[in-house]
């Protein structure tokens, strides 16, 4: 059987060739760009951000929350940014919700949208905030909206993204529950954000039975929906790093990794992972149930996101976390 001899010339033709064909594939799938949200009331945040922050794409550590009695931002915020980015290259971002009091005011969005002299108001003064702060960016959490509260909300969203582009910033993005589409159509707030954050969370929340916080199936599924309505690359995957634990008889408790460690080895029943959700979760018969996001859960999460397109993904929330995920990202 007779081979053809390559001489050197066609072999250094086939090895750039090879070459830059690996390239290319290499550039079709730009590295993941990973936002961390802190919380400003949370000591663990801070220490998180220092040990870890540098790690990161995107820093939100801004907290503008709306009065739901004058609907403009509160003053004196009421978790002042005192977060420094770890290195120069990570952006910070700026939230702006109608979170406080424990729970979100629709009704606050609902003004705003009927009074656009109050909005623009409004506006200017979160555009102040930017350009005081020097944010890059925000993330909008109006959250409890209802299918006929769309109108507002696009009106709202455009008319502060307007003022802060203004102000300097480069990016706002919406945060949208994973699968309300009527409240929260992505592809109409595409027309007043940038980017729509999902929040891929909460699947089984504080005052729902016991279960998992983003069961993978469920995440895909809800992810699948929001590509499908306004197509990866203006999607950001939002990935929880917390749990609960149901207690009975008793209001259900925020858990961070540290926290489910600590009550399971306190009362020598181990973490286990459940094989249909992947979650760890642990429980005492007849006190209570806890189920919580470990690094292994979020390194599937994250593949599942890039799998479908999506090359951003987002942490809620610093503090919280299992801190081998940082090893994961690594």
């Amino acid at each position: 059987m007779c081979r053809m001899r390559r001489t050197p010339s066609v072999m250094f033709i086939t090895l750039v060739a090879g070459t830059l064909l690996l390239l290319g594939s290499v550039r079709e799938k730009p590295p993941l760009e990973l936002w961390g949200f802190t919380g400003p009331w949370d000591p663990r945040s801070a220490q998180s951000v220092r040990s870890f922050g540098a790690r990161l794409d995107v820093l939100v550590t801004g907290w503008i929350a709306l009065d739901s009695a004058t609907a403009r931002p509160i003053a004196p915020a009421l978790y002042p940014d005192t977060v420094h980015a770890p290195r120069r290259s990570v952006t910070r971002f700026a939230m702006v919700t109608s979170w406080h009091g424990q729970r979100f005011h629709p009704t606050t969005i609902r003004r705003l949208g009927a009074d656009r002299r109050l909005l623009a108001e409004v506006a200017s003064s979160v555009a102040r905030e930017v350009r005081e702060h020097r944010y890059s960016g925000l993330v909008i959490d109006f959250e409890g909206l209802e299918r006929g509260d769309v109108e507002s909300l696009v009106t709202v969203v455009r008319e502060i993204n307007t003022a802060a582009k203004r102000a300097g910033v480069r990016r706002v993005a919406i945060a949208v529950p994973a699968i309300d589409t009527a409240a929260y159509p992505a592809r109409r707030l595409l027309e007043a954000a940038d980017l729509v954050l999902v929040m891929l969370y909460d699947q089984h929340w504080s005052t729902s039975p016991p279960g998992a916080i983003s069961d993978p199936a469920w995440a895909r599924q809800a992810l699948a929906l929001r590509v499908a309505e306004a197509g990866a690359d203006r999607l950001v995957a939002g990935f929880p790093t917390y749990g609960y634990r149901w207690v009975a008889g008793q209001p259900t408790e925020l858990l961070s990794f540290a926290d489910a460690q600590r009550i399971t080895l306190g009362a020598g029943t181990p973490l286990r992972r459940d094989a249909s959700t992947k979650t760890l979760t642990a429980s005492k018969p007849g006190s209570w149930e806890l189920w919580v996001t470990d690094a292994a859960l979020l390194r599937g999460l994250l593949n599942d996101a890039a799998a479908v397109g999506v090359r951003r993904a987002a942490l809620w929330r610093l503090g919280q976390e299992d801190p081998t995920l940082w090893q994961v990202l690594r």
